[in-house]
């Protein structure tokens, strides 16, 4: 037998449940990944002992651990399946390499780019763009993405970002939950209040505490109200009459235009840190990428201007 024929005659499934087994730690969790039995598990690695003739598990009652044989097998057999796994990403960044793909914290794609981005494809009709929403921030060279919109502190992961604004805070309600346009803030701060408290690794979110301190008057030790940790639940909370919010400028600009939000009292209170942009070297290569980019700064260009203060 060459050995050729004998890398041939080795079991890839047998090959693909021992990888998992020494990389997930037991032969349970390999099945859980391979959404397959344990049996079966056991069964697809005792084909590989048999058929290289040596013990790759030793087996003590419902645990598993790799032997010195298997320890050995496992870390060239692992080569290979990080390259099967390398060259999935290269063949689906090539499958999409037309198409630009902008990752986003949710709230931002729900209530800020993902409404911008039609502007974008009346501009460029020949553009394709995916909007994916997001928390968690995509590894850029790796994970299938372009261009990331981060916050804050959040976006030194990543090799080439540029500022893109500050943000600002305002009171938003339901124009049905208050009896006039213009509400005084000792009037306001009465209504059901809505709060945002951000993941704990972001920047604390203004409060309406920093609110009254503001306005000068004085709150409530313990306000009471609901809390969401995504600005966007908040602000739909509050067009379905909830309560008043200190809502994200950006976030609300349908809103207002429709008129299921109302601003009572103009007071803004900026966000503690800046919203960026961030993208993959390649992603500027691919047809629109620079445009794309470019476009993005130009609106949080505006967006900082409508977001500020006036007496800014």
């Amino acid at each position: 037998m060459t050995d050729e024929q004998h890398f041939r005659a080795v079991p890839l499934k047998g090959l693909q449940a021992f990888e998992a087994v020494g990389r997930c730690g037991s032969v349970t969790a390999a099945a859980t990944e391979l959404n397959v039995s344990p049996g079966a598990i056991s069964q697809q690695i005792r084909k590989i002992e048999s058929f290289l003739g040596v013990t790759l598990l030793e087996r003590s009652g419902r645990t598993a651990e790799l032997t010195l044989w298997g320890r050995l097998y496992h870390r060239e057999i692992s080569k290979g399946f990080e390259q099967f796994a390398a060259a999935e990403q290269i063949l689906a960044r090539a499958r999409n390499e037309n198409a630009l793909v902008l990752s986003a914290l949710s709230s931002v794609v729900n209530k800020w780019i993902g409404r911008r981005i039609f502007d974008w494809q009346a501009l460029h009709p020949d553009a394709h763009v995916r909007v994916t929403g997001r928390d968690r921030e995509p590894r850029m060279g790796f994970d299938e993405v372009d261009f990331r919109v981060s916050y804050g502190s959040d976006v030194l992961q990543h090799d080439h970002y540029t500022e893109l604004f500050r943000d600002w805070v305002v009171p938003a309600c339901s124009p049905a939950l208050i009896d006039a346009k213009t509400v005084p803030a000792s009037a306001l701060l009465r209504y059901p209040l809505l709060h945002v408290e951000w993941e704990r690794h972001f920047t604390p979110y203004p409060s309406w505490a920093e609110f009254a301190e503001k306005v000068g008057v004085q709150l409530k030790e313990t306000a009471p109200g609901l809390s969401f940790t995504l600005s966007s639940s908040a602000i739909d909370a509050a067009v379905n009459k909830r309560g008043v919010v200190l809502a994200q400028r950006s976030m609300i600009a349908d809103e207002l235009e429709a008129q299921t939000l109302v601003i009572p009292l103009d007071v803004r209170i900026p966000l503690r840190e800046s919203y960026f942009l961030a993208w993959d070297r390649s992603a500027l290569q691919k047809p629109f990428g620079t445009e794309f980019r470019d476009w993005v700064i130009a609106i949080s260009r505006r967006q900082a201007t409508v977001s500020a203060p006036s007496t800014l």
